[in-house]
């Protein structure tokens, strides 16, 4: 799996169906084979980043 931002390998397992991209500190949600995108704010918050990709580039091929 590569990230849809950085589009490198070094993602890591955080949880069942959740990743993190350990370049660009993206953290991935998988359901029902798309990847939901969200920036970690400084306070420990999530924001949406969907908005900024097409369904099919957060699509993965399982």
């Amino acid at each position: 799996m590569r990230c849809p931002n950085c589009q490198r390998k070094d993602i890591g397992k955080i949880g069942m169906n959740q990743y993190y991209c350990w370049h660009c500190f993206i953290e991935m949600s998988l359901v029902d084979g798309c990847l939901s995108l969200h920036q970690v704010e400084e306070d420990g918050s999530l924001s949406s980043l969907d908005d900024l990709f097409e369904e099919n580039e957060r699509r993965i091929n399982l």
